[in-house]
């Protein structure tokens, strides 16, 4: 891998964006990649538009902390955000990745975007969760498409940003663990359903 992934998030304040920012980060340097993550705002205020980023690259020295102007994906865990505050700057071969009950080809035609992610994260988190939040979910969806990244990987990234839990074995067995409350599987189940009911579009 010797390009540089930059992946800005689009959220409101309490929807986990800048959470989910940092997971998948943390997902990258389990592999051996390099990544950071950060908001453009500070704190987030709840309620308010929330942007995040994460870039990952091969090699350390490419890294940056300058806001991410065209990204390679945008990943929108709100679907009422308006589409001028995300899509400005896609690159022209990059991907939408929306909660959304949508299609993805509803969404790439309503927005004139050639490629689409569209997931209906709130569904699955509520499910799984009892809770609308989403950035879990969000990042299934993501995985779908970016390939440098696993499931595996994200599943360990989620624990220890989240619970500050290190798992060393493979997903397959993280499932079948009981050391783990339900609570901490309910995410990984959000995480793979996500992904497996994530619909790709690509025009």
């Amino acid at each position: 891998m010797d390009a540089i992934y930059e992946i800005r998030w689009h959220g409101r304040g309490g929807q986990g964006a800048v959470t989910a920012s940092i997971i998948l980060a943390e997902a990258a340097n389990t592999q051996g990649l390099y990544a950071q993550a950060f908001p453009e705002f500070g704190p987030e205020r709840r309620g308010a538009p929330v942007k995040a980023y994460t870039r990952i690259s091969s090699m350390k020295t490419t890294l940056n902390r300058s806001p991410i102007v065209n990204p390679d994906i945008v990943v929108v865990l709100d679907p009422s955000l308006s589409p001028e505050t995300y899509i400005q700057g896609l690159k022209s071969d990059g991907y939408i990745i929306i909660n959304t009950k949508k299609s993805a080809r509803e969404v790439a035609t309503q927005l004139n975007i050639p490629r689409v992610v569209s997931v209906d994260g709130t569904s699955i988190a509520l499910r799984h969760l009892k809770v609308p939040i989403v950035n879990v979910a969000m990042l299934g969806a993501l995985a779908k498409v970016l390939d440098v990244i696993s499931l595996e990987s994200l599943s360990k990234a989620v624990l220890k940003t989240l619970y500050g839990i290190s798992w060393s074995g493979s997903l397959e067995s993280l499932l079948k663990t009981s050391e783990f409350s339900e609570a901490m599987l309910a995410n990984i189940r959000v995480l793979i359903e996500s992904y497996e009911l994530a619909e790709v579009m690509q025009l």
